[in-house]
């Protein structure tokens, strides 16, 4: 490469819970530069999860959305490689960074795509959906790893 890698920007901590995830959460989550809209979204949804889940799970709504997250992270992704005249799907490990980007696009690719009244309620059926190991996202994932297991006899084309 001829330039050098860009830094990382620091991102900020969010005001209620102080986690570094849920503003890189909400910063995907933002249209149009309505970040205090964006939170409130966030804020509503976990409300929402809170009334109905935390309860019976025992955890607070942000252990919740954590874990809803860690459901839907896949672990490995196809990604296509041209080797002579053919194109093959090789599969690839996923680091850390991307996954996390992954797993929060899903969510909220789609929560958009949910029917509801708001985005938070859409937002919130999407977490416990999720949490549940059930939903759009969590399919999403499992039918990325089923590609990747498929397509597992062209591993050795990874570069």
């Amino acid at each position: 490469m001829r330039k050098s890698k860009p830094k990382k920007r620091i991102l900020l901590p969010d005001p209620k819970f102080n986690d570094v995830l849920v503003t890189r959460f909400v910063n995907d989550l933002m249209v149009d530069g309505k970040k205090t809209i964006a939170f409130t979204i966030f804020y509503d949804a976990l409300d929402i999860v809170e009334e109905k889940m935390a309860q019976k799970e025992g955890k607070n709504s942000l252990e919740i959305w954590k874990q809803a997250l860690d459901n839907i992270t896949p672990n490995v992704e196809v990604k296509s490689r041209r080797v002579g005249g053919a194109t093959f799907q090789v599969p690839m490990e996923i680091n850390p960074g991307r996954k996390r980007a992954i797993s929060v696009k899903n969510m909220i690719l789609y929560s958009r795509k949910r029917s509801g009244r708001n985005m938070a309620e859409k937002l919130a059926a999407e977490i416990m959906a999720a949490y549940k190991e059930e939903g759009a996202a969590f399919k999403k994932k499992e039918d990325t790893h089923r590609m990747a297991e498929a397509n597992r006899a062209f591993a050795h084309f990874r570069f």
